[in-house]
């Protein structure tokens, strides 16, 4: 009688009787802890229940609450009786009504035989641990907690918070140096002893009893003191994803969890009957003699810790959503956006749909409502054109419109006169990109029939606009292609950012341009913009429009016959 189990149990007393069971008639005393929240009737048919077996006893019961001192107190209850009990133990481990034995009970009994002056428990600096969620690591030892986090949660906050205002510190009682760990522990019958038989007992008790989660420092700190064989680890193979919560094993577990070679597991579902019958066999439980070794599973779990904070490039998921950051890319695809080529060019959706075949939207983010090609009502993924729907939420309407639309490339125009809420999202989006002729807004404005009042006050509007979207466009945290040229420029050479845009579109079926696509006419545009000068406003976005001179297209050169002998 090597091995003494001590088991903490607040649900599942059938699972919890099947569990103690095993122990017990591997030749292991058990002494459990049922929380006083389980009804006495119930209570009272368990202990009934286990009363044939003369190894097993029940604890005094405490009312217990995660992240409270009642959590440690019922361990050190159960202990304390496993030790006047059982005085032939010469280990205690500590386990839940929810940690599965997975090898055979004589194997690890052999195991801690061959290390009778180990302890095994996991035992680190505040500093050298990563993994304190929650945002308190060396405040949960020098602050107060009397209130708690789950039931009282607004007054947990704004007590902390009066805290760090006053620059309240509780003092650590000397002797000992703040150590975290895993509340799974297996403790020698020396160690332990010393623990719960200090003289100074009183005054570790009272200090942890407010410090936040202290079954996960108490013992772990505790131990630093009365002993120096310690590995630092736990036997009992517990998981946590990005957010503190345990992983909870099912019956598809079963091949993983033989795997590890660990020797208990928690936490199992409590109808996961494939695995409680598995391990809880001895028919089926075969001794391996291999060393615990959990991190043989552990890049499965790094990958499911990845899939739910990460997941697919553009698929948002309900874990995810709304938070900011946790998508793994805005969208699935490449896609491109045009801004100003409408404005220039005559007709040039329907161009750009010859040149590159794919689909070409017109302006998505329109006003009135989302011009999707061939002027569908409907897009792919049942996205409506209606306006009010689309901004509800913008980002995820081309989230959602590209990601059903993968395997397709999108192109889509954009301009000042859009709803501009896309506009950090795309400047952002790594796979966005982005073809910006500046200042192009104005021709339809120099084409108009309008009072040149009602034009200047349109047009250092849209101006505005056009200059925080491109602010955003070439700041620090833009990850877009971005190509930007002033509209000065773009005309005296259309052919060179076209044959640019389309071949980084359809790189593999891209040829020689032939011809661009029509210009509007632009005579007497370059007296437009210094009227527009003269009423006050600047028109800087354009580029150098000399007033009288037009800008005037460099003829695009053919190239010339030759002949191969």
């Amino acid at each position: 009688m090597s091995l003494g189990v001590v088991m903490l149990v607040h649900d599942a007393l059938h699972r919890a009787e099947q569990l103690a069971r095993h122990w017990s008639i591997n030749g292991c005393p058990v002494v459990l802890h049922v929380d006083t929240r389980v009804a006495q009737s119930d209570y009272d048919q368990f202990e009934q229940s286990l009363s044939d077996l003369e190894n097993v006893r029940f604890c005094k019961r405490h009312r217990c609450e995660w992240g409270t001192w009642s959590l440690v107190a019922a361990s050190q209850s159960a202990s304390e009786l496993m030790l006047e009990s059982f005085p032939d133990v010469r280990h205690v481990m500590l386990v839940s009504g929810s940690c599965l034995p997975l090898r055979p009970v004589a194997e690890m009994v052999s195991y801690l035989d061959a290390r009778p002056q180990t302890n095994f428990i996991e035992s680190a600096a505040t500093e050298d641990v990563p993994w304190t969620v929650g945002g308190l690591d060396k405040e949960r030892f020098t602050l107060r907690f009397p209130f708690s986090w789950r039931r009282h949660r607004r007054l947990f906050d704004r007590y902390v918070r009066l805290q760090r205002r006053l620059g309240f510190k509780r003092k650590i009682p000397s002797g000992i140096v703040p150590h975290l760990g895993s509340q799974w522990w297996c403790l020698t019958r020396q160690t332990l002893s010393a623990i719960l038989q200090d003289p100074d007992r009183a005054v570790y008790d009272r200090y942890f009893r407010r410090v936040w989660i202290p079954d996960e420092s108490y013992y772990q700190t505790l131990v630093r003191r009365y002993s120096t064989n310690i590995e630092s680890r736990s036997l009992t193979l517990s998981k946590f994803d990005f957010q503190g919560k345990p992983h909870i094993f099912y019956d598809d577990h079963l091949q993983l969890l033989r795997r590890s070679d660990c020797f208990v597991a928690r936490k199992v579902w409590t109808h996961a009957s494939k695995l409680y019958a598995s391990f809880l066999s001895d028919e089926l439980n075969v001794a391996t003699e291999a060393e615990p070794n959990p991190g043989k599973i552990d890049r499965i779990f790094a990958k499911a810790v990845e899939q739910r904070t990460k997941g697919r490039p553009g698929l948002v998921m309900q874990s995810r959503f709304p938070n900011e950051g946790w998508e793994n890319g805005t969208t699935t695809s490449p896609y491109t956006i045009f801004e100003g080529f409408a404005d220039l060019f005559e007709d040039f959706e329907a161009w750009l749909q010859r040149t590159v075949g794919g689909r070409v939207h017109g302006h998505l983010y329109a006003k009135d409502q989302a011009h999707f090609a061939g002027n569908e009502p409907v897009c792919f993924g049942a996205l409506s054109n209606a306006a009010k729907l689309r901004d509800y939420n913008p980002q995820a309407f081309l989230t959602n419109l590209i990601w059903n639309t993968k395997g397709e490339h999108q192109c889509f125009q954009f301009g000042p006169r859009d709803n501009q809420a896309i506009s950090w999202t795309v400047a952002k989006d790594p796979k966005a990109q982005i073809n910006v002729i500046s200042g192009a807004w104005a021709v339809p404005l120099f084409h108009s029939n309008q009072n040149f009042l009602d034009i200047r006050r349109k047009a250092a509007r849209l101006q505005r606009i056009e200059n925080e979207h491109i602010g955003a466009l070439r700041s620090d945290f833009a990850r877009a292609r971005v190509r930007i040229w002033t509209l000065a420029e773009f005309v005296l050479n259309p052919m060179e950012p076209l044959q640019e845009v389309i071949d980084e579109i359809a790189p593999r079926h891209s040829t020689r341009l032939t011809e661009a696509p029509k210009m509007v006419a632009l005579g007497g545009f370059g007296q437009f913009l210094q009227n527009l000068k003269n009423q006050g406003m600047h028109p800087y976005l354009m580029g150098d429009f000399p007033a009288g001179h037009d800008p005037v297209a460099a003829p695009h050169p053919h190239s010339k016959p030759y002949l191969v002998k």
